[in-house]
């Protein structure tokens, strides 16, 4: 059910980028522009808004400009394709933006006095990163790991969502978000170590060193 639903929502989004992704191009904007802008973007309502406690504004900021990640790829797409170095920019700012973002709600909490919350968005920074780690590295030893429950897009709209309840006055929301995107962020990283654990079992042994 929750594949289908995100199949579903990234058809719709597909459907509102696509249009913008072809404007942008006509103009002479390259994906790479996008990337860094959106990460720019994300920095900004992240560490200007979100860490002094401008939760509502810094939640919408960094939605917004998280969704440039499904711009910039779209238009590579459209334009022949990602180049090597664009798809090293794309992930490289991702982990930059998802630093922020994490970092943020943690500094915030921490000023606030919620340890425990604090330490949830330290977890969701190890973790998502993990999440990634595991596709890249698959993915490096030419296997597929396009599976898991919350891939980056997810994981930023929980937080978000959690973000603007708690601005809205529903303190208790952010916590709750961070330790539920915890939960399902290291449940993702097993499922896409058991994925490719099954590819790995059917090949010969690989060579190379472990760590």
């Amino acid at each position: 059910m929750a594949k289908i639903f995100q199949v579903t929502a990234r058809a719709g989004m597909t459907r509102v980028v696509e249009p913008v992704a072809r404007r942008l191009l006509r103009a002479g904007v390259t994906p790479n522009t996008v990337t860094v802008t959106g990460t720019l973007g994300v920095l900004v309502g992240a560490l200007g808004f979100g860490a002094r406690g401008h939760l509502v504004a810094g939640a919408l900021i960094v939605t917004v400009f998280a969704l440039t990640d499904l711009l910039d790829g779209t238009m590579a797409r459209m334009s022949g394709g990602s180049t090597r170095f664009g798809a090293f920019l794309d992930s490289s700012m991702d982990r930059v933006a998802d630093s922020a973002v994490f970092g943020a709600v943690a500094y915030y909490l921490a000023t606030e006095g919620d340890q425990a919350g604090a330490a949830a968005a330290l977890l969701c920074l190890a973790a998502g990163g993990l999440v990634s780690y595991v596709k890249a590295r698959a993915e490096g030893l030419g296997l597929t790991c396009n599976v898991g429950i919350a891939e980056r897009t997810e994981r930023l709209l929980i937080v978000g969502v959690g973000g603007l309840l708690a601005g809205l006055g529903l303190k208790v929301a952010l916590p709750v978000a961070l330790w539920l995107l915890a939960a399902v962020s290291i449940f993702t990283v097993g499922q896409r170590m058991a994925h490719v654990y099954r590819q790995a079992q059917q090949l010969p042994t690989a060579s190379g060193g472990q760590g």
